[in-house]
């Protein structure tokens, strides 16, 4: 097991060498080249910004998905959709929701924190370039303004989205949002959502464990 330093050359060490954690790098910067190279080989930045001047490189070997056509949507899910109390978009609100992600129930007030100013900036950037998608949830109401109560946002390259973080201000907003990615996905022929890690959350959206090797064969099935 190792952990290797990144240098200022857009390189990732062979991630089966990386500790059990997932961990397998540090240094290196956010850029955007180095961020999709990242991603297209199953890397992606995540570190206490408190903590750390440099980026930590994670590359699990289990990795847990989302299949889009597998998406569990439970019956009380399906009734609060049916009430049509809240509207969804893609991309209207990227800034909404990132900050949203970062800050709902006191998340950059906590030691761990790492949705922090650099990792903003760098997936705003992503954003800008069309490599990072928002997915809102809007509460409707009588006046003009909708309000943003949740969403979700990550990376979509080669067919698939690399989900980042998600936030709700009112009971399942960001599950919500997700539903309607996957829905987004399976009509355009989408091959995963990568959740990272497993949580109570996403196993009842019906995630599941790959192994790593599976996951880059599905990311590789298809061209960039």
């Amino acid at each position: 097991m190792a952990v290797y330093q990144l240098d200022d050359e857009l390189w990732f060490p062979y991630p089966h060498l990386g500790e059990e954690s997932g961990l397998v790098a540090v240094g290196g910067d956010l850029s955007v080249n180095r961020l999709l190279l990242a991603y297209s080989n199953g890397f992606f930045p995540w570190f206490s910004y408190r903590f750390s001047d440099e980026p930590h490189w994670y590359c699990p070997m289990d990795r847990y998905v989302i299949f889009p056509n597998e998406i569990h949507i439970s019956h009380s899910m399906r009734q609060l959709m049916n009430q049509h109390k809240y509207d969804v978009t893609l991309n209207k609100d990227f800034e909404g929701v990132i900050n949203g992600c970062s800050k709902v129930d006191g998340r950059n007030s906590e030691d761990g924190a790492w949705l922090g100013p650099d990792i903003i900036t760098a997936y705003t950037e992503l954003h800008r370039l069309g490599y990072a998608v928002s997915v809102e949830v809007w509460e409707k109401s009588q006046s003009t303004e909708k309000k943003l109560v949740g969403g979700l946002y990550g990376v979509a390259i080669r067919n698939a989205f690399f989900g980042e973080s998600m936030f709700s201000l009112v009971p399942n907003a960001s599950k919500l949002a997700l539903i309607h990615l996957a829905w987004l996905l399976a009509a355009n022929g989408g091959l995963f959502i990568d959740c990272q890690f497993e949580t109570p959350h996403l196993r009842s959206m019906g995630g599941c464990h790959i192994s790593y090797d599976e996951y880059m064969r599905i990311l590789n099935s298809q061209g960039c």
